[in-house]
């Protein structure tokens, strides 16, 4: 079964570009915000019931080319021993460096309802409809950690980094290693592709990303036999080191045209970058940035089209229609 998702990810032509958004499971959809008024985020992870049902919302609604798995970057830190809570952004107990390259070996046992979750949801969509699952980049990870939570620029990653480097790649070498067991178990249980997010490498320098950013994702993603996909937003500054990584595409931002970042990037698939900011607008504007973003593709094999970051919650469903059909127009 050709599932034009995963095509375009191996560079092959299909009939219209491939089309989904990230965290498309959320809240933007009003029957998740229902849901999440009877259940926790947490539960909504950890129940595969809840898990299969918020991932298919989407898919009922706009018949996306990709389904992705709803859970979040946290899960399998927990798996590893890590406290996460949420409230509503991820909250946990801030580590030192020595303390994340001690950690244990992540449990599979832990996350077993990620295992259930896949495969309810691949035995629910169509079958052209690719699985998609996912694991925070060990430098993101990282960030996470060493700060307790969520901060604007992570300065304790950014000092850890520069203070202790030897130790900080020790640490990103056990998050990398871990985190493709994690992907690895997701591919076992049905997912067709997975995506690396790595959301601050941005706030590396060049010379720091190259030394252990890079390096710490490549291992994430070795050996994984379906296509991935390495998505590091605001990193403009480091497109020509990314396919050091070795994925099979690059998920793009909206800060430079797609055109621009795809030939810094090279012979490569791609995926992005329309701003989400463009889904608040209207009908019209939506289908003129449509219509801008496949022009400056022109027709190029491998490219998915997606916006540059995740869907924002207060975009009106109508306007995920109107990109959604105009893509397929």
């Amino acid at each position: 079964m050709n599932r034009p998702l995963v095509d375009a990810l191996r560079g092959m032509e299909v009939e219209k570009p491939p089309v989904w958004i990230m965290r498309q499971a959320g809240r933007h959809l009003p029957e998740y915000r229902s849901l999440r008024e009877r259940h926790s985020f947490q539960e909504c992870v950890t129940n595969p019931d809840l898990a299969a049902e918020i991932t298919l919302q989407p898919i009922r609604r706009y018949a996306m080319d990709g389904a992705v798995i709803f859970a979040d970057i946290m899960t399998p830190l927990e798996a590893m021993g890590v406290d996460v809570t949420f409230d509503p952004g991820p909250s946990l107990v801030p580590h030192d460096i020595d303390q994340v390259a001690a950690l244990p070996n992540l449990d599979p046992g832990d996350v077993a309802f990620i295992v259930d979750t896949i495969s309810a949801v691949r035995s629910a969509v169509p079958n052209d409809t690719a699985v998609i699952g996912f694991a925070g980049a060990p430098t993101t990870l990282l960030a996470y950690l060493t700060e307790g939570g969520g901060s604007k620029d992570f300065m304790g990653l950014r000092g850890a980094l520069r203070a202790q480097p030897d130790t900080a790649a020790e640490a990103l070498d056990r998050l990398a290693r871990e985190m493709n067991r994690y992907l690895r178990i997701q591919v076992d249980a049905g997912a067709d592709v997975v995506q690396l997010f790595d959301t601050w490498a941005g706030l590396l320098d060049r010379d720091t990303y190259a030394r252990l950013a890079a390096p710490a994702a490549r291992t994430a993603l070795e050996g994984i036999d379906v296509p991935t996909i390495y998505f590091a937003p605001g990193a403009g500054h480091t497109l020509d080191l990314q396919p050091s990584v070795g994925a099979d595409a690059y998920g793009l931002d909206w800060r430079l045209p797609i055109d621009e970042a795809w030939d810094i990037l090279g012979n490569r698939s791609v995926q992005g970058n329309l701003d989400p900011a463009v889904l608040l607008t209207d009908g019209r504007q939506i289908r003129a940035a449509v219509g801008e973003l496949l022009d400056r593709t022109a027709g190029r094999p491998g490219h998915i089209v997606n916006l540059g970051h995740g869907i924002d919650r207060r975009t009106p469903v109508e306007h995920v229609h109107a990109f959604v059909e105009s893509v397929r127009a």
